[in-house]
């Protein structure tokens, strides 16, 4: 899907032939020294993985989730799992290439996200969670219209899924927005 608003940007739920592309993706958002070109690194906070190819997987075969694909010249350059959750939907997984973070393809992608998911599921509200120590990334959201909300869950420790945490005070914050 083209948009006027996005030129150049196709957006596209992801099929199992893109896994690789989208783990190389995340993990270059997130994790290493490839994640430092960008700003949302979690380099500091957390060593290894962010994703790996089963974790993808899962969420493109999910029937009440969705990995929205972005496009551009058609290269992978961004991602967000969009997870029908009842009332409201789930956002995650989110990952801009880093080397084009901070010209504003983040607040298109999670703009497009909001809207097919009030157009698919008819929620009116968007749920995530983010770690909590990420000031900088929380108040990014905060500037897209997401309220910290004080509800905490605990991080994975011990799970090296999800990373292998630098620091004892990990844990993950619930945002919320209501959705127009």
């Amino acid at each position: 899907m083209h948009s006027a608003a996005t030129p150049g940007l196709t957006f596209r739920d992801a099929t199992d032939a893109d896994v690789d592309a989208l783990v190389v993706l995340i993990e270059s958002a997130y994790r290493g020294d490839a994640s430092r070109a960008g700003w949302t690194t979690e380099a500091d906070i957390l060593e290894g993985q962010r994703t790996d190819p089963e974790g993808v997987l899962a969420v493109i075969k999910s029937a009440d989730s969705r990995l929205l694909t972005v496009e551009r010249d058609g290269l992978v350059v961004a991602c967000c799992q969009l997870e029908h959750r009842g009332d409201h939907a789930y956002f995650g997984m989110f990952a801009v290439s880093p080397t084009l973070q901070g010209e504003g393809l983040g607040k298109i992608v999670i703009a497009e996200a909001e809207r097919q998911a009030r157009a698919a599921w008819g929620i009116s509200e968007m749920h995530m969670t983010v770690i909590s120590v990420r000031e900088d990334l929380i108040a990014w959201y905060e500037r897209r219209g997401y309220r910290r909300t004080g509800q905490m869950s605990p991080f994975p420790y011990g799970d090296d899924r999800f990373g292998i945490p630098q620091r004892a005070d990990l844990q993950f914050e619930l945002l919320v927005k209501k959705l127009g």
